[in-house]
């Protein structure tokens, strides 16, 4: 029986955005309402898990999951610079306190891609400015919180701006007045690129919305430079030291979106120029930490010529992705190779209306991660993405990754199948199980 340990943590991940619904003083509520705007709709009451997180924590632990990965809103938390608001720590408090009474341990992500709107007027993620204002998010969250957070990671997906500026510069490369839509693949998060000719009338209106030069609109979700790169990393290691300052006992990481980076014969420099860009480069900055999140999806295969796309035989999701949950086994062995503390899977999971998938996707995924346990990886923990049908970014509410089925015309919850067969892994193992 291929049983994981009663302490080896498996639950589900969110995102503060994407499912509590009336992020009004975020960066992305603004996004989703200017004109002209790129996303297909807007998140509104999402799926209102601000009001319902004990509802949903309850069928995570009704299922027998012990773990729930959140995130804290900093646009909720301090809506207007220097502004903390004392209600919606509350809020969050009531959340940790919720999940400690129900033995679930919480893992706080204090930044998952939406920011408060003032930061992006003020110069957003390409701004020294920045550190400075994460670090003081960070100190009033943990100097309110920390006593009820064992896990944090600072910030979700540090090198995702690296890869919407690939996918970016291939766009212009292609010379394409319409983004071809495999580059929407390209990248593990909902982005809509049928963008070109809105784009001039999107840019002016950021402008008008943020009260700055267009140019200078830089959410997380923003094509990054290299000093954006490194004002990320200096985020990081702000909080790190704040928290550690704090709480000692708090254990801190940040989480990448890592493929599973494969080669053909002749596509081995391209490999390691994708898995030096996306994990290598970024160790330097990550010698303090007590873990890594690792959030993986799919492979991406690279011949002599660079990527090969999936073929018209190829099993892919609704996202687009081809169906390949041994990716996560693959990425795990290649991150363990150079980082030998706790990895915890942060994310990874389908979209797809077909809930048995999910069910064969989850069950492949976790018999890699088994597999490198047993190799003696230190992995201790997987959160399944996502516990609920969400907001997927751009692409809106199309996007089905959850354990649970949400009907938003009345907010009801349709625990799906693959939520107890995920909870029975935790509870009797891999093998054989049948829902």
């Amino acid at each position: 029986m291929k049983k994981f340990s009663s302490d080896f943590m498996i639950g589900a991940a969110t995102a503060a955005h994407q499912v509590e619904g009336n992020n009004v003083n975020s960066d992305f509520w603004t996004m989703e309402h200017i004109p002209g705007t790129m996303y297909k709709e807007p998140s509104l009451d999402a799926v209102d898990h601000y009001h319902k997180y004990k509802e949903d924590v309850q069928l995570l632990v009704d299922a027998g999951l012990n773990t729930y990965r959140f995130s804290i809103e900093w646009a909720r938390i301090e809506p207007a610079k220097g502004n903390f608001d004392n209600n919606e720590i509350n809020h969050y408090r009531q959340v940790l306190e919720f999940c400690h009474q129900n033995n679930v341990t919480p893992i706080v992500t204090l930044h998952h891609f939406s920011s408060p709107k003032w930061l992006i007027s003020e110069g957003g993620w390409e701004s020294e400015s920045t550190i400075e204002y994460f670090g003081n998010y960070s100190r009033y969250v943990v100097s309110e919180l920390g006593n009820l957070i064992p896990y944090i990671c600072t910030i979700n997906e540090a090198n995702m701006g690296k890869q919407i500026t690939k996918i970016m510069k291939r766009m212009t490369a292609n010379g394409s007045n319409s983004a071809n839509k495999d580059n929407s693949v390209d990248v593990q998060v909902g982005l809509n690129v049928d963008m070109k000719a809105k784009m001039e009338t999107y840019y002016r209106e950021l402008g008008v919305a943020f009260g700055i030069d267009p140019r200078n609109v830089q959410s997380f979700l923003s094509p990054r430079t290299e000093n954006g790169e490194i004002i990320i990393m200096k985020c990081h290691e702000k909080a790190r030291n704040i928290i550690k300052e704090l709480n000692p006992s708090i254990k801190v990481g940040i989480t990448f979106s890592l493929y599973d980076h494969q080669a053909l014969p002749g596509g081995e420099p391209y490999v390691e120029k994708e898995q030096y860009e996306d994990y290598l480069n970024y160790l330097p900055f990550l010698q303090e930490d007590d873990f890594l999140g690792v959030q993986n999806y799919s492979r991406k295969i690279h011949g002599p010529d660079g990527a090969v796309k999936p073929d018209e035989t190829s099993r892919l999701t609704k996202m687009g992705y081809e169906f390949y949950p041994e990716a996560l086994g693959n990425v795990l062995r290649f991150v363990a190779k150079y980082w030998d503390k706790p990895i915890i899977v942060t994310e990874n999971g389908i979209s797809t209306d077909n809930d048995e998938e999910r069910v064969e996707f989850i069950e492949r995924a976790l018999a890699g991660v088994y597999q490198c346990l047993e190799e003696g990886i230190n992995v201790i923990g997987y959160t399944y993405w996502s516990l609920l049908d969400n907001f997927e970014w751009q692409l809106g509410y199309a996007q089905t990754f959850g354990l649970i089925a949400v009907d938003r015309s009345t907010q009801t919850r349709y625990p799906k199948d693959s939520l107890s067969f995920l909870g029975n892994i935790k509870k009797a193992g891999l093998n054989g199980l049948k829902v």
